[in-house]
C-alpha cells in the first residue's frame, strides 16, 4: 500500500462568537472533504465543483449541489465562499462540504474561512 493512497487529515476547533466550532479537513486522491460543525455532528452535505472555464478568470466560479440536508440559499453562499479559499489553483479537486451552523453572518463566514485555512491539507 502506497502512502499516497491514504487521505491526509487535520482537525481542530475554535470558539467563534462564543460558539464552539469543530473543523475536519481531509484530502483524498479525487476530492477534498471539509466538515464544519457547531452541533458536534454532520450537517448539510454540499458537493462543490470548480467550474473549468469561469467567465472572469480572476474570480473562481463554482457549482454547488446539496446532497443531503437543507437546501437553502445561505448554504450555497457559504459553500461557494469557503470553496473560494480552498480552490486557488485552476485544476482544483471537487469539494464535499458538511456544514452545521447555529447562525449565519458575514463575520462568521470570514472566521470559518480563516479556520479552514488553518487546517488545510491540500
Amino acid at each position: 500500500m502506497a502512502g499516497d493512497d491514504l487521505p491526509r487529515t487535520k482537525q481542530g476547533a475554535a470558539v467563534i462568537d462564543g460558539v464552539h466550532t469543530d473543523v475536519v479537513c481531509s484530502a483524498f486522491s479525487d476530492r477534498i472533504f471539509v466538515m464544519i460543525t457547531q452541533y458536534e455532528k454532520m450537517g448539510t452535505l454540499v458537493h462543490i465543483t470548480p467550474d473549468t472555464t469561469p467567465a472572469d478568470t480572476r474570480q473562481g466560479n463554482f457549482t454547488t449541489r446539496v446532497l443531503l440536508g437543507n437546501d437553502e440559499p445561505v448554504t450555497h453562499v457559504f459553500a461557494k465562499n469557503i470553496a473560494s479559499k480552498i480552490c486557488l489553483a485552476p485544476d482544483s479537486k471537487p469539494i464535499l462540504l458538511s456544514i452545521a451552523l447555529k447562525e449565519h453572518s458575514p463575520a462568521l463566514l470570514k472566521s470559518l474561512q480563516d479556520l479552514v485555512m488553518q487546517y488545510r491539507v491540500w
